[in-house]
């Protein structure tokens, strides 16, 4: 690994580690299996957001052409999002690609993808399932994102009817995350997932 991005990875750790965000427990960062490009990274969700209460981690890969290249981020704790893939937690970020700039740092990648969780783009979706939620029925995509969070990041909204229908095909044989996907596609109709489950 080019000895340059490993000094600046640490100089970065450093203004995380001494972040107001860190104060506060809206951000955090560490190293994964001691290696200075393996990071994990956690992220509060935002205050009046459905992800409000979820702690969503991050896999952060450093290149060794860092900072020239931007660090390949994915989300590790599932969510419901249009610019995050629901299965892989892909992200579409344009600093994350296109618009990185050597001058950017892993605390602002963290508070950007912080924003992003407060500022949706769903024209520019990772997800179309869900960005179509999002356009056409906001109501039933914010119920689906507080579900995910407080299934997936350790939300505090139990959304009791999301779960009887989860346990539902549960009961069917259906496993509980390909469950609670099908009815997230399908707007929490239990006829509609059944359907396309046993179709």
């Amino acid at each position: 690994m080019a000895n340059m991005a490993v000094s600046r990875i640490k100089r970065e750790f450093k203004e995380v580690i001494n972040s107001e965000e860190i104060v506060q427990c809206s951000i955090k960062i560490e190293l994964n299996n001691d290696s200075w490009t393996d990071l994990r990274g956690e992220i509060a969700g935002p205050p009046d957001t459905p992800y409000e209460g979820g702690k969503f981690l991050l896999e952060i890969k450093v290149p060794e052409t860092y900072p020239f290249n931007p660090p390949k981020v994915r989300f590790n704790t599932k969510i419901w999002h249009p610019n995050i893939s629901s299965v892989t937690g892909a992200i579409c970020l344009d600093i994350l690609k296109d618009n990185w700039a050597a001058a950017m740092t892993l605390r602002t990648v963290l508070l950007s993808l912080q924003a992003l969780l407060s500022a949706a783009e769903p024209d520019d979706p990772q997800d179309a399932v869900v960005a179509s939620q999002f356009k056409e029925n906001y109501e039933m995509f914010a119920l689906t994102a507080r579900h995910w969070t407080n299934a997936y990041a350790g939300g505090p909204n139990r959304i009791v009817d999301c779960d009887q229908k989860i346990q539902r095909l549960k009961d069917m044989g259906i496993s509980e995350l390909e469950a609670r996907a099908v009815l997230s596609k399908e707007n929490w109709n239990i006829e509609k997932a059944t359907e396309n489950l046993f179709s």
